[in-house]
């Protein structure tokens, strides 16, 4: 089980590992093993994991899932395959852990009058900066 907080967990056995080789420097070992692995996960609401979880995470990140809903996730940090299934999961717990935070409601808030009208006094005094620049209109 994947523990994202008291409320939100996601049982192991929904996730899909594969195993590719991976890039970059190491040798033969680059070669030979089959180090990257990549995360698989269809989500689906559950009483561990409530919809609007779901809707935030999808709405969050929306490169990470492909057209059917399949959320993916890979490493290749490390050279060994044990520590890229477990850096995948800490992957997928912080973006869960991102979607459970709820967004601030916006209050409404007006500016005083006072501030209202320094702003607009400034704005009449540039402009009147701007207008003694211009030449006579005649010319």
């Amino acid at each position: 089980m994947l523990k994202i907080s008291d409320s939100i967990a996601v049982p192991l056995d929904a996730f899909t590992f594969t195993f590719t080789r991976s890039r970059g420097p190491g040798g033969q070992n680059v070669n030979k093993v089959h180090s990257r692995a990549t995360l698989s996960w269809r989500p689906e609401p559950n009483d561990r994991l409530p919809s609007d979880v779901l809707e935030r995470l999808q709405g969050l990140f929306p490169t990470r899932f492909t057209k059917d809903g399949v959320l993916k996730i890979s490493s290749e940090r490390f050279r060994d395959q044990g520590r890229n299934v477990a850096d995948c999961l800490e992957k997928l717990r912080e973006l869960l852990q991102q979607a459970a935070k709820r967004p601030k409601v916006r209050r409404k808030t007006r500016r005083s009058r006072a501030s209202q009208e320094r702003r607009l006094s400034d704005k009449r005094q540039v402009a009147t900066r701007k207008r003694e620049r211009r030449g006579p209109s005649g010319q």
